[in-house]
Order: structure tokens, then C-alpha cells, then sequence
């Protein structure tokens, strides 16, 4: 059981994720490769990321990433250093960029109880080495563009659904609404102030006066999840859980808009993905094309007016525009 005090000024400071965090997505798909009991609504994703993960030849890669973020109580706090980042590439910078004495201090504590050497990635990371964090970082992306960012249309408007219910519940009842409104996933109450939910072990989340971050999780199971060093910002993934047949509904949804008879079926979808910013290489991931590719694509939109980009640091951002928009939603009734 988790409990959370809420009695405080941390009631009114609770914040609600702008959508599913990329890096979040990206530990708790992993943790579902690795379990032997999957709930039957994700039994189907996971055959066909395995299979995904071979072709593209990163079975070996992948299973490097497990030993760093293994499917049991504790997994590194570095490895999620978002709070409802929706952008892989700002995430995994931040990830990066973790302070050597938190590498090892967070690796330390995973391998503390574990028997038999510890693996050379992990010692490399724990070291700081830089090649082991490139090759952290080049993984983590490739990982997610074939377990993850194919599957972004379901995770967003899942996300989506649950934030607008969310805010719905804050317009209504104030803060007490939102920390009520969670009251409907199995085993959440909050009484007298005290927020409690199911969790791996009995723990109390101390907040010392910061603010809350709600995120919601597509691929997280069961239990919600917090991150171990209460010195870090506080986050509270919950799970969306997903329906059975999630999937065929993903996949009967991938049938081309009207629009891609006007613009183009890859350029109509990649339209679509763009309710949120996105960058180029997001969008080829997602997309399952090379971001040279997205990027020729994203060129002829932005031409036409359906969409803008702009430069943050070394990425392209991309954003639908109201034209973008209207197009995609049809003549008006």
C-alpha cells in the first residue's frame, strides 16, 4: 500500500500529465517483455513486438536494456526522468545528462542484492563512461520506434481520454474532485487527506511541500508506480489499463482517412499524429519510416500551411496547424 499526504498545500499543487511520459512507456513496455503473466489485453502486443524486435535484429540490445531495467521493485529512478514528457528526444537528453554520483548510486542499489558479477554495461554506466550512455541513448530510441511509437495513436487517445476526465473532475469539485476521481481504479481511496493506493510494498510518499505529478501509463499493470529518491521531483504513474482487443482496434483504426485520397496516405497519417508536437524523428518512428523520409513529408505539408516546424536545439519540432486540423476532421456538419 502506498500512501500519500494530501492534507497540506500539496492537494492544491497536485498536477495532472500533459499525456503519457516516452521514457515511462519506454521501461514499463520493457517490464511487460520480461514478465511470464501479461494481462490478455497486452498478450497480443507483446507477440508481436518480439517478433518486431527480431527483424529489426535488436533482440540482443534489448535484453542488455532489461539487465538496467529489470521487471521487479526497483529499477533505477534515472531511467524515467520525465513527468509526462511526451517527447522521446527531450527525455532521453535529460536521461543522459544524470550526474555521475546518481548513475551509481541508482545502479549500486539495483545490484546490491544481487549475486554473481555485475554486468561490464552496467559497471560502464555506473562509471559515467560516455560510450556506454551513447549507447543507452541510440537504444532506448531504437527500442521505442519498434515497441512504442507504432502503437502512439492508441497510447494518445487513451491518455487523452483520461486527462479530459481529469480536468472534467478539477472544473467541477476543485482539487478534492481530481484526487477523487481516481477513487475508480481498483483499490484507490482517499480519507481524511491521506491518498492510498495499491502498491509492490508498503511505502509512504513524502512530498515535503513539491508538487504531484499524476501520469498515466498505457503499459503500466497493476500497481501504480513512484519513483525510490524522494530528493527527486514526485511522480505517480497509474495505469490506463487498456481493453482487450486494444490492438485490432489500433490496427482497424490505421484504415486511411478521407484526406489521404487528397494528400497521400503516409503524409494523412503522419497529419494525424500531430495533436501533440512531434519531432522528425518521433514522427518516423511512429511511422515506421526514415526520418528522411517524415522529414520530405513534413516539408510538402508545411508548404501547403497544414502544419508549422521550428527548431529546439538540434531537433525539428512539428505542429498541425488550424488548416492541418480542419482538413483532417472533414466538412463541417
Amino acid at each position: 500500500m502506498l500512501r500519500v499526504d494530501l492534507r497540506g498545500r500539496e492537494l492544491n499543487r497536485l498536477r495532472v500529465a500533459d499525456g503519457a511520459d516516452a521514457l515511462w512507456e519506454a521501461a514499463l513496455s520493457l517490464h511487460l517483455l520480461q514478465n511470464q503473466h501479461v494481462p490478455p489485453a497486452f498478450a497480443p502486443w507483446r507477440r508481436e513486438v518480439r517478433s518486431a524486435l527480431e527483424r529489426a535484429g535488436l533482440s540482443s540490445a534489448v535484453r542488455e536494456l532489461m539487465l538496467l531495467c529489470p521487471s521487479a521493485e526497483y529499477f533505477p529512478d534515472f531511467l524515467t526522468p520525465g513527468r509526462g514528457e511526451l517527447d522521446l528526444d527531450i527525455g532521453v537528453d535529460r536521461l543522459l545528462s544524470t550526474p555521475r554520483r546518481r548513475l551509481a548510486a541508482d545502479l549500486t542499489r539495483l545490484y546490491a542484492r544481487r549475486r554473481g558479477p555485475v554486468p561490464a554495461t552496467v559497471r560502464r554506466l555506473s562509471e559515467g563512461d560516455v560510450e556506454a550512455l551513447r549507447w543507452l541513448g541510440s537504444t532506448l530510441r531504437r527500442y521505442y520506434s519498434v515497441a512504442v511509437a507504432p502503437y502512439l495513436p492508441a497510447i494518445r487517445a487513451q491518455a487523452g481520454a483520461d486527462r479530459s476526465r481529469r480536468a472534467e473532475a478539477a472544473l467541477t469539485g476543485g482539487a478534492e474532485g481530481l484526487v477523487a476521481s481516481y477513487e475508480e481504479m481498483p483499490g484507490w481511496r482517499c480519507e481524511e487527506g491521506i491518498l492510498r493506493t495499491p502498491y509492490p510494498v508498503s511505502r509512504e510518499l513524502h512530498l515535503y511541500g513539491q508538487t504531484l505529478t499524476l501520469v498515466p501509463g498505457f503499459f503500466c499493470v497493476g500497481t501504480p508506480l513512484a519513483l525510490v529518491d524522494d530528493e527527486l521531483p514526485p511522480v505517480l504513474v497509474h495505469p490506463l489499463s487498456p481493453a482487450p482487443g486494444w490492438l485490432v482496434r489500433h490496427r482497424q483504426g490505421e484504415v486511411t482517412p478521407p484526406v489521404a485520397q487528397l494528400i497521400g496516405t503516409s503524409r494523412a497519417r503522419l497529419l494525424e499524429l500531430l495533436d501533440r508536437p512531434m519531432t522528425t524523428t518521433g514522427l518516423a518512428g511512429a511511422l515506421r519510416m526514415a526520418p528522411s523520409t517524415a522529414s520530405r513529408h513534413a516539408s510538402v505539408l508545411r508548404e501547403a500551411g497544414l502544419l508549422t516546424s521550428h527548431r529546439h536545439g538540434n531537433r525539428m519540432m512539428h505542429h498541425r496547424t488550424q488548416l492541418g486540423t480542419a482538413l483532417l476532421d472533414g466538412p463541417a456538419p
